[in-house]
């Protein structure tokens, strides 16, 4: 009989909110076997999505980097030699030491995004960035539209405890489609339905996993959610429905609200968004009736060039309601404000200065190509460190991204678990452990647990984590900082400590800290985070962090919310509105390895709406080509009924090679940076669609 396998306890480290509590099989000191959610988390109740629960198929994969490689042929001829740790990490040294010998340290762009949630491996190579003056980072991929928009109204990155969503009467999930990427969420909005009898409505831009479980599904045209939020609020007010002794109370100019709003009837709104007359003053009239509804915000709806009015638009509908005084109301984004984490070990912050530029990371291809304004009129980028990101995958304006990596006089050094886009047009490629190879710290986004991911197994061959080789080449690059000297335990520790959470032992005891606040901290009962204790309607969008970076558009945001018509809308010449959705077997450029995700993805496809597909002559299975100015792809065609006419919809983030071009989707995703603070519209493009 085999010995039974240790349960070790972990946290997902994947670009997730749901962050999830993990219980984890560990077979022998190298390897696992299941990983479960972790039943006594009260977040993850015990459900985590597939693609994790099967992580043996990732962190065993054959075709894991295990030694550190030298570029033995032309840049994406894929050809690669071995090399010792000491030799690859002196090499990356010289090569920064000659680039700033001969440009200034700005020509060293150090590059990382979110592989990892983990605070320690993900954010130290800012300590290393900072201690050498290499330039900064923007951070614009992600998450700048929507935290821009939701601070305009609340003041802070918090809301209602997300397992409130239990306790609702109507939950309203907008612009994320959690069946796929949230799993947690629907675990607390089906108990609501379970449970209470909750309606739950669904707002997105086609009919995905998530949409097929609501009462009330709202198809709204991308970049549109402005407009619908408007004539929600339109009929609130004028059926009755606002709470006016609260928004006396707590908001800052709801009279003047209300008269705005006397013209973005739902007329106005449908013929903007697409959404019925009828299916607005249903939503509108499930709302009003019921102010116990919880609305969970997502980052999707905020991917548009006008997201950050749109996702401001949205919270503000639960503000005319009052929804936000009662248990089970409100709204909830990300809770990245109830941490105060001091985080001056991890990233060196100390050392920070100011001076240095901010490059904008969804305009690496602008940077790598020398456009001077995305430069910032500083010197070019001659030598890049890579951590936890894909670009040649993920980044928007992909052909520029390719240009730009392809240059003879780029140096770039990628840190990985496998060989990626990234990786197969670097000079030196190292091999990276995985989550369950190292000790790390993290926070939940969609949720409020602190959690320890401490080492659960050895690294199979030469793997190293990402602080072993930020303190590495701190040795060899001269880098000062105490950061440098410690393990990533002393860190953790050190940390905690600082950010008034205890000591590491206290963690490693309890598995995780449930830091959520207050219910009237949460709720905002005692006041809005702004200096005037007020929500705003009318923000001040010029006053919102960060500033000075340098990326934002000169397009002004409108003072009250509205449907802000900046968005790439359709022509005669660009007839469709593509959304590059989420699929729900890949994360952005991870797990497209593991043999059941590809199986269960098959391909990449387009969905199109059947009048579409009849008016181009088109049936299922058909090739076609998509494009536009920055560029054009093939794709197979999926007719679905589930998406408006005029409107596309190609799920996930493929890898390259699965395209006959050679790039993916994001050759035809744009990099012009949104306002007000920058970030990359991934759901905002115009194509032409042509048989193949």
């Amino acid at each position: 009989m085999g010995i039974a396998p240790t349960i070790k306890f972990s946290a997902c480290p994947h670009d997730c909110p749901s962050t999830c509590a993990l219980e984890v099989e560990c077979l022998d000191s190298h390897h696992i076997g299941k990983v479960r959610g972790a039943r006594d988390n009260t977040y993850t109740a015990g459900v985590i999505c597939s693609k994790v629960a099967r992580y043996a198929e990732r962190i065993h994969h054959p075709d894991r980097l295990l030694k550190p490689l030298r570029r033995s042929g032309p840049k994406g001829s894929n050809a690669f030699e071995p090399i010792s740790w000491d030799a690859a990490l002196d090499e990356v040294a010289n090569a920064f030491v000659r680039a700033e010998q001969k440009h200034g340290s700005e020509t060293v762009w150090p590059y990382f995004y979110a592989g990892t949630m983990g605070l320690v491996m993900r954010d130290g190579i800012n300590r290393l960035r900072h201690a050498k003056r290499y330039s900064g980072q923007h951070s614009t991929i992600c998450v700048t539209l929507a935290w821009s928009g939701f601070l305009a109204g609340t003041g802070k990155l918090a809301g209602a405890d997300p397992r409130e969503m239990a306790k609702a009467d109507v939950v309203v999930i907008w612009g994320t489609n959690a069946a796929s990427t949230q799993v947690n969420v629907m675990t607390h909005a089906l108990r609501a339905k379970r449970e209470r009898g909750a309606k739950l409505v669904v707002i997105d831009t086609y009919r995905n996993a998530t949409a097929e479980q609501a009462d009330l599904f709202v198809c709204v045209r991308p970049g549109t959610d402005g407009a619908l939020a408007c004539a929600v609020m339109h009929c609130l007010f004028r059926d009755g429905f606002a709470n006016w002794d609260y928004l006396e109370r707590y908001t800052d100019c709801p009279r003047e609200l209300e008269a705005h709003l006397k013209t973005k009837t739902p007329e106005w709104a449908s013929a903007i968004s697409g959404v019925p007359v009828a299916t607005i003053e249903a939503f509108a009239k499930l709302i009003g009736q019921h102010p116990r509804t919880f609305f969970r915000l997502g980052y999707g709806f905020s991917r548009q060039r006008n997201g950050a009015v749109n996702m401001h638009a949205a919270a503000c509908i639960p503000t005319i309601t009052g929804a936000w005084l009662n248990e089970g109301g409100g709204a909830f984004h990300t809770n990245g404000a109830i941490f105060h984490w001091d985080r001056s070990l991890i990233e060196g912050s100390d050392l920070r200065d100011p001076k240095i530029r901010l490059l904008d990371q969804s305009r690496i291809g602008a940077v790598l190509t020398d456009d001077a304004d995305a430069l910032r009129g500083g010197p070019p980028v001659t030598a890049m460190l890579i951590q936890n990101t894909n670009p040649m995958s993920v980044a928007p304006d992909l052909n520029r991204v390719k240009r730009g990596f392809l240059r003879d006089d780029l140096f770039v050094c990628v840190h990985e678990q496998f060989m990626t886009e990234t990786a197969a047009v670097a000079d030196i490629v190292l091999p990276a452990t995985m989550f369950l190879e190292h000790d790390d710290l993290y926070q939940g986004g969609g949720h409020q647990h602190i959690m320890l991911g401490p080492k659960a197994i050895e690294a199979p061959g030469e793997c190293q984590s990402n602080h072993y080789v930020i303190c590495e080449l701190a040795k060899r690059l001269g880098a000062n900082h105490p950061g440098f000297t410690l393990t990533s335990r002393e860190i953790i520790d050190w940390t905690l400590q600082n950010s008034g959470w205890g000591d590491l032992a206290n963690l490693e005891a309890q598995r995780w800290l449930d830091v959520q606040p207050s219910f009237a901290d949460a709720h905002y009962v005692n006041g809005f985070a702004h200096a005037d204790k007020k929500f705003h309607f009318a923000p001040e969008w010029s006053t919102l962090p960060p500033q000075g970076h340098g990326a934002t558009p000169d397009v002004p945001q409108p003072r009250l919310p509205d449907h802000h018509a900046v968005i790439e809308e359709s022509t005669a010449e660009f007839p469709f509105r593509l959304v590059t959705a989420p699929s729900r077997h890949y994360l952005n450029s991870t797990f497209t390895e593991t043999p059941t995700s590809q199986r269960r993805e098959g391909q990449p496809t387009v969905m199109l709406h059947p009048t579409d597909a009849a008016r181009l002559g088109l049936a299922d299975g058909a090739r076609v080509r998509l494009g536009n100015t920055r560029g054009e792809l093939e794709l197979v065609v999926e007719i679905f009924d589930g998406v408006q006419t005029g409107v596309v919809i190609s799920e996930s983030i493929w890898p390259n090679r699965a395209f006959a071009g050679g790039l993916g989707i994001n050759v035809l995703t744009g990099a012009d940076p949104a306002g007000p603070l920058g970030g990359a519209a991934f759901h905002d493009n115009r194509v032409w669609i042509r048989p193949v």
